[in-house]
Formats: C-alpha cells, structure tokens, sequence
C-alpha cells in the first residue's frame, strides 16, 4: 500500500507543470581592452599595476590613482608616472576596483618589476584582433560580426590560417588572480 501511494504522488508530480529554469550570461569585454593588457581575459573590470600602485577601469576607461588622500580618475596617468611603460609593466586582473588598495598593494608587491606578461598588442591571436589598433585588426564593424557568428580563435579569418599562434602565451601566467578566462 505504502508503494501504491508512493508511485502515486510521484506520478502526480510528473504531471505538474515545472518551473524549472536556466540562465545563462556571459559577458565579453575582449574590444574594451586596451592594447597593453594583458592577454588570456574575456572580462576584465579593473587591472592593478602594482609598478606604480594605480589602477585602471576598463568599462570607464580610465585610470584611477592616489592623490594625496583622495581617489583621482583620469584618463591618463599622472604626470608624475610619465615614464611608465604600460607595456611592459605587470598587470592583476581584478574584479574590486581600487576599494581593496590596501589588500592589493600587499597581495601583489611581488608583481613590481615583473616584464614578461604577453599583452594583447603583440598577440596572434584571432580573438584580440577586435581590439582597437591591433596590428592584425579587422576592418571596422567585421569583428562585431565574426565574433556574432560563434567563431573563435580556431576558426580562418580572411583565408589566413590563425590557428593558435600563440599557443601558451595568453594562459597560465597570473593563475588565481583575478576573473577571466585561463
């Protein structure tokens, strides 16, 4: 008896309508990124330059510095920090902007002075050709419809093979740190 009422409700629960839903998000942020960043992201919100203890938004597009005891934005650095080669300096991806300061500076002091991070500028990878004034960038308003079309870095652009050029060069080298793809 026990089983008939069991098989029952189960049989009844099989008849309810289900509520069950999925979502999905994902956010690409690949063509807001300036040419200096770091490879391996498809997000990024903020970077932190442990060098020279700033940091720099990317949705903003601007850079965000201590002056005196107040959170300056700009869009350029200070010009204090003239000489500073965005390049070659080491970037964190973080997700908490500048309001952990004091958390970054000592999480990543060991990042100062650190230049071997690939940046997006001298990557061959097909995915940062979007990026504006890329080398290898497509024509305006081509990436917006390769990358609409579900293509990747696998794919042939143009008829020129891309396949992976930079093959370990854009993960592995900030594991941990921060959000983004590795």
């Amino acid at each position: 008896m026990k089983r008939l009422v069991i098989l029952g409700m189960l049989g009844m629960m099989g008849w309810m309508p289900s509520q069950a839903t999925a979502q999905v998000s994902i956010s690409v942020n690949i063509g807001a990124q300036p040419l200096w960043g770091p490879v391996g992201y498809d997000y990024v919100d903020s970077y932190y330059l442990p060098d020279i203890e700033c940091y720099y938004s990317v949705p903003r597009r601007q850079f965000i510095y201590m002056e005196g005891s107040r959170w300056r934005f700009s869009a350029s650095l200070p010009s204090r920090y003239r000489g500073y080669d965005l390049y070659h300096g080491y970037k964190v991806v973080v997700g908490d902007g500048y309001r952990n300061f004091d958390r970054h500076r000592v999480m990543y002091s060991r990042y100062r002075n650190v230049r071997n991070q690939p940046v997006i500028r001298y990557s061959d990878n097909s995915r940062y050709y979007s990026v504006k004034g890329h080398p290898h960038g497509m024509p305006p308003g081509q990436a917006k419809k390769y990358y609409s079309r579900g293509n990747d870095r696998h794919d042939n652009w143009g008829g020129r093979d891309r396949r992976d050029n930079d093959r370990g060069r854009d993960r592995g080298h900030d594991r941990g740190h921060g959000r983004g793809r590795h």
